[in-house]
């Protein structure tokens, strides 16, 4: 079983897969069953997934107040990361981004990072989860209306007042990070990585590793696809984002598959399925702290914890790499 690993230069400490809270909150997952959330979540715990990372526009707070009930009578064993800076209840910020909300009605979602904003989530997001304290708190998105040291001046506040532990950032830039690290110490970053997604290899993932940055990637499964479970025929509910995503044209999923079959062998013969040596192959790559997985039940939440119990050689790693360096190419 992988240890726990630090978080950047903070006092946290994350397990290197973690739960994503994402599709709990059954927002643009086509929903979401409320008793098997929160069973896979604890799942989750029990099997050494005890990092827990969610956000308030998933679901509009529907995902924080599952991971709430899940962890109560257990807030000694997790550590929750949530986010700010994502509004549909509000109309400052940036990017407009028109939506619907978890009963289909009409939302407009803003990137809003004001300070003020930032405060009003955190308390927010302290109530829906039931905590005194957020382990990590991140910003979701940056947002062009606010600069970005005002916004880390307000995390910094937080901190100081003993209501978020560590300062987190997600889909932040090499130049975004600069500004910010003048203000504020980063425990983490949050970016997309997998084996078909390496935007973050040339500069970013070097960039973390020199300032010691803690990265917790996320969609090292891309949404499913390199679970190997989603056929060229399948066809997705509706409010499922995936029904739109680029990844998955009927071209990209047979990509995908062809390259899943080359390295069934080495899944085979530690045992494992798709899902686990790819989230295996992604925790162990150098730079990378950790992995958010997803998952709607108990059972799948211990499959994703199984890819902490063996470890890929060299050799295999390697393999494994080449076998989608044609396949992300052409999905770049």
């Amino acid at each position: 079983m992988l240890e726990p690993r630090r978080l950047g230069e903070s006092d946290v400490f994350v397990s290197p897969v973690v739960f994503g809270a994402w599709a709990v909150g059954g927002w643009m997952w086509g929903g979401a069953d409320e008793s098997e959330s929160i069973a896979a979540i604890q799942a989750g715990i029990d099997h050494g997934v005890t990092t827990i990372d969610t956000a308030p526009v998933y679901g509009q707070g529907y995902s924080e107040e599952i991971v709430g009930k899940a962890i109560k009578g257990r807030r000694d064993k997790v550590q929750v990361a949530t986010k700010c800076g994502m509004r549909w209840n509000s109309t400052e910020g940036t990017d407009p981004w028109p939506n619907k909300d978890r009963d289909g009605l009409d939302i407009v979602i803003r990137k809003n990072s004001k300070p003020d904003s930032i405060a009003y989530e955190c308390e927010q997001s302290l109530k829906r989860l039931g905590v005194d304290v957020i382990d990590v708190y991140q910003v979701h998105w940056p947002d062009a209306s606010t600069p970005i040291e005002d916004t880390m001046h307000a995390l910094v506040r937080l901190k100081e007042q003993g209501k978020i532990r560590a300062i987190g950032v997600s889909n932040y830039d090499v130049n975004q990070m600069k500004q910010a690290i003048a203000v504020a110490p980063l425990a983490s970053l949050q970016p997309p990585y997998s084996l078909i997604q390496r935007k973050i290899e040339p500069e970013i993932l070097p960039f973390c590793r020199a300032n010691n940055i803690g990265v917790m990637v996320y969609s090292p499964l891309e949404r499913g696809l390199l679970a190997g479970t989603v056929p060229p025929d399948r066809i997705f509910p509706p409010g499922d984002h995936r029904a739109t995503h680029r990844f998955f044209s009927i071209e990209n999923r047979r990509r995908v598959l062809e390259s899943l079959e080359q390295v069934r062998p080495i899944a085979e013969r530690h045992g494992v399925n798709f899902a686990q040596l790819a989230i295996n192959w992604t925790i162990l790559e150098p730079g990378i702290t950790a992995a958010l997985v997803g998952a709607r039940n108990a059972e799948q939440a211990t499959n994703n914890a199984k890819a902490l119990t063996f470890k890929l050689s060299d050799d295999e790693r390697a393999a494994i790499r080449e076998a989608f360096d044609e396949t992300s190419r052409a999905m770049a």
